[in-house]
């Protein structure tokens, strides 16, 4: 393979769960494990160049071609879209989008308008439009969970792992909204250019995706 590929992962746990998938595979990742100030991460052993980025600039970056592919979220997809192909499902990352309400309310009997808060106006938009309901949805930069505690929501659109941190704040979960785990994402035009290249890439993290999502 004479052309190098570029990779942009998101950085935190699912850049460690990346490297991880990548280091089954037989990759040497450490340049991303050891990064010093250097921006862009070469691997000795494998055609393949590593940016770590926030979640949405990884979407950026792939989408305008300067990355050939990337690991992110599938959060970040629902809620900013772009185009470019959803390839992998890499099983790491897992939780979920949920509708959350405070504890004992009941969210569907009610007939006036809700509001919503959430980091993710998007994908809550979309919810309710696809229930046919007119909610209004503000947009929360920090803990969304403050919103109905201080009476500016009704309930909430956030990603749940565990579900303590609602539980802590008198909320509960009462709708999953969608799943969320990371997934692989090529360009469109390096799918076409770097075919055969992005196909190995591709069958590596196909074989050991598995063992990474443990």
């Amino acid at each position: 393979m004479s052309n190098r590929l570029r990779i942009a992962l998101t950085k935190g746990r699912l850049q460690d769960k990346s490297v991880e998938l990548f280091e089954r595979a037989g990759m040497d990742c450490t340049p991303i494990r050891h990064p010093g100030r250097r921006l862009i991460h070469a691997l000795p052993n494998y055609p393949l160049d590593a940016v770590l980025s926030k979640a949405p600039d990884v979407i950026t970056y792939v989408e305008h071609g300067v990355c050939d592919l990337g690991i992110v979220g599938k959060d970040t997809i629902l809620e900013k879209g772009g185009s470019f192909y959803e390839v992998m499902d890499l099983g790491f990352g897992k939780c979920r989008f949920a509708l959350a309400v405070p504890e004992g309310q009941d969210f569907y009997a009610s007939y006036k308008n809700r509001t919503i808060a959430s980091k993710y106006p998007n994908v809550a938009s979309r919810f309710f439009a696809a229930k046919g309901m007119d909610v209004e949805v503000i947009k929360i930069e920090g803990s969304v969970e403050l919103a109905p505690i201080l009476g500016l929501a009704d309930a909430i659109v956030d990603i749940v792992e565990t579900g303590a941190t609602l539980k802590a704040n008198g909320l509960v979960p009462i709708e999953t909204v969608a799943p969320i785990s990371a997934r692989l994402i090529v360009n469109t035009a390096s799918m076409k250019l770097y075919k055969n290249e992005i196909l190995d890439f591709i069958e590596k993290c196909e074989k050991y995706r598995g063992e990474a999502a443990k």
